[in-house]
């Protein structure tokens, strides 16, 4: 199995198997330290023939790297399980594509770079980085 995309956007959403992205593929947020961050991350899975009518587990995990201790701590995970069955009239041998949409609301204290990690049945699959940003205030 594997994850074709994993991508970062303001807002995300799957209706009818169609993904659906507001302000998509960004790799940089602004810090706030007031607030939590809002964003969404936009996942398809290829499902192998032989690998359908079987619940599956997911789960996304943003990590924090600490490029002064090289400390890599969790600060959030989220999953859950899948099945995909088999369209009548479906060819033999034909993989087929899950999305999912997950909504994230993280409060950042500090600039650093972050880790987007997805695995399936437990193992890492896909993996993306994004930087949160120290903006400069104009005067």
């Amino acid at each position: 199995m594997e994850i074709e995309w994993l991508v970062l956007a303001d807002s995300a959403q799957v209706v009818a198997n169609k993904l659906y992205l507001l302000g998509g593929g960004w790799d940089r947020i602004p810090l706030n330290k007031d607030l939590p961050q809002h964003f969404a991350v936009a996942v398809a899975i290829k499902v192998p023939w032989n690998e359908t009518n079987i619940r599956h587990t997911f789960e996304i995990e943003v990590l924090s790297e600490d490029r002064n201790t090289e400390e890599i701590r969790s600060i959030a995970k989220m999953g859950g399980q899948f099945e995909v069955g088999r369209p009548a009239g479906i060819p033999t041998g034909r993989e087929q594509r899950i999305q999912l949409a997950l909504d994230v609301g993280l409060k950042f204290d500090n600039p650093g770079t972050k880790r987007i990690v997805a695995s399936i049945d437990g193992s890492i699959s896909r993996e993306l980085h994004f930087d949160v940003v120290q903006i400069q205030k104009r005067s």
